[in-house]
């Protein structure tokens, strides 16, 4: 068989595997309950984060919801939904399938890419984050009447800033997956725990002016930082962020395309690694029952 052939095989196995884990995740996601059922779910759950946001900012900040601080802080919060749903969600796969279903030993038997089923199963993540989001958005334009403006924003700075921070996003999960396929037990909390950090680190619900100089530092180090930024700016049209603001939009548009090809390589140079670990230490189909 020549290279070429090899390589187009290999293509259209990695198409297939990314497809159908795309359809997998969104019947796992979704076919839980009644659909009546999930849309009240759907609906509920960002509306609650959102209400719980509003009242942390009117005793905390003690300001109306008209300041653009405000719409700064619900923007981010509204979008890192995303981090949540897919680098979390994309983690958590490998501990699901491995502990909660026990087939990820049937995963890696069966002629696919798991590289690629991972990313199928972020897609089916995206989807029901990109639900959520649009809920939160809503509630604050109707609901809060936060002065948002979806038509007149700056379209090409946001679908390229949001598409490159989901690319981020979900390689980071695999990242994650990859430790999570090498550790024992508790997982399940790694993906958390990063989400966490970041949620701390990256401005999504104050800008990183208001933290110390060491702890700046580290927010300007991810690319999340430029993410939430980027589609702030999109959306808003101006930055209130001091310590960003002399970035240019392109800057940060070229930030956020190296960051995401540099993940892309150690993501898959990683995952692989922690593949033969795991293979080597018969950790594949290893059931803690933890």
């Amino acid at each position: 068989m020549s290279t070429e052939s090899i390589k187009m095989n290999n293509w259209h196995e990695s198409a297939r595997s990314f497809r159908v884990a795309t359809w997998l995740g969104w019947q796992i996601e979704s076919n839980w309950t009644e659909p009546f059922l999930f849309m009240i779910y759907a609906i509920a759950r960002p509306v609650a984060s959102a209400l719980i946001l509003v009242f942390m900012y009117m005793v905390i900040a003690q300001g109306g919801m008209g300041h653009p601080l405000f719409a700064y802080i619900y923007l981010g919060n509204a979008f890192y939904i995303y981090v949540a749903s897919v680098m979390i969600g994309i983690s958590w796969t490998v501990t699901d399938d491995r502990e909660h279903y026990g087939i990820l030993k049937y995963i890696y038997a069966a002629p696919i890419q798991v590289y690629f089923y991972l990313l199928g199963r972020g897609v089916a993540k995206t989807l029901t984050a990109t639900v959520a989001v649009v809920i939160t958005l809503a509630f604050g334009m109707l609901v809060l009447r936060i002065p948002y403006d979806f038509l007149a924003m700056n379209h090409a700075l946001f679908w390229a800033t949001f598409f490159l921070g989901l690319g981020a996003l979900a390689l980071m999960g695999i990242l994650l997956a990859g430790v999570a396929l090498i550790t024992a037990r508790h997982s399940g909390f790694i993906g958390e725990a990063v989400a966490g950090a970041l949620y701390l680190f990256c401005g999504a619900v104050f800008p990183l002016d208001v933290l110390p100089q060491p702890l700046q530092y580290i927010g300007l180090s991810l690319p999340l930082t430029y993410w939430l930024e980027g589609l702030r700016r999109a959306v808003l049209r101006e930055s209130i962020s001091p310590l960003l603001a002399p970035i240019s939009n392109e800057i940060i548009l070229v930030i956020l395309l190296g960051a995401t090809l540099v993940l892309g390589l150690a993501s898959l140079g990683f995952y692989r690694w922690c593949e033969h670990r795991a293979k080597e230490k018969g950790l594949i189909d290893m059931q803690t029952m933890y």
